[in-house]
């Protein structure tokens, strides 16, 4: 199966910290963007609690029926259905054609059936998982487990690897590999918030799974992409390929 995630990381610019935005004192949201460094690498988080803020998963604008792929054009839509775009970033790894690899769930309607590939890339180096929502709950699972839950969620994505499994990291990740890419994922953390981190600059999966179990607090996290990966403000937008789904949080 292909991979959005490319062998050679592209340019980016990296979030100067007076750029990001706090917006948990506006009454209507919750949500916190901030920067948070550990262990020398930067990230930028964003924390979303389930059941106030307003998190949706998106992939086909309703009115030409093609993907959305950026976020200017998402925010535009939500624009005109009176909404404020608060933070937006990638879902999951997605095939050509900006389609999702995996399994991608819109208010409630199965879009793309979950995919079972045990070959092809991160997507299928296994354990690999879901991240789900609805309503106030949240949460991520491995592939075979959210098969067997039967669970009905508004919103869900399917990428891999899981990053870390009730509280254990991947069995495949060692603290020396090699590959270092700029990457992104989403966790489900103590309290039950969900917290989406993008590193600002290249790191190995273990140590991106370690930020999320130690740093994060979160015993349940998901990777999401990797070179492309990118996030939306409604002052910054670091966004420098098209995507398949986007998440995002607005009022």
């Amino acid at each position: 199966m292909p991979s959005c995630e490319t062998e050679r990381a592209m340019p980016r610019l990296l979030p100067t910290l007076c750029s990001l935005l706090v917006l948990g004192s506006a009454p209507a949201t919750a949500l916190t963007v901030k920067p948070v460094v550990a262990g020398g690498t930067l990230y930028t988080v964003a924390t979303v609690t389930p059941g106030r803020d307003d998190l949706r998963l998106h992939w086909r604008n309703p009115t030409t029926s093609a993907p959305y792929a950026t976020f200017a054009q998402l925010k535009a839509r939500l624009h005109k259905e009176g909404r404020t775009l608060l933070f937006a970033t990638n879902s999951g790894i997605y095939a050509p054609g900006l389609t999702p690899l995996g399994l991608h769930i819109e208010g409630g309607r199965t879009l793309v059936p979950l995919n079972l590939a045990r070959s092809g890339g991160n997507f299928a180096l296994r354990p690999n998982g879901v991240f789900w929502i609805s309503g106030s709950r949240a949460g991520v699972l491995e592939t075979g487990a959210f098969r067997r839950a039967s669970l009905s969620p508004t919103y869900a994505t399917q990428s891999g690897p899981l990053l870390v499994q009730r509280g254990q990291l991947h069995p495949a990740f060692n603290k020396g590999g090699t590959s270092f890419k700029l990457r992104s994922g989403v966790g489900v953390c103590k309290g039950g918030q969900v917290r989406f981190a993008v590193s600002a600059g290249p790191v190995n999966f273990h140590t991106f799974a370690t930020f999320f179990r130690d740093t994060l607090k979160c015993p349940d996290a998901l990777y999401l992409d990797g070179s492309i990966s990118a996030y939306a403000t409604p002052d910054r937008n670091t966004q420098l390929a098209g995507f398949a789904g986007i998440w995002s949080v607005s009022r």
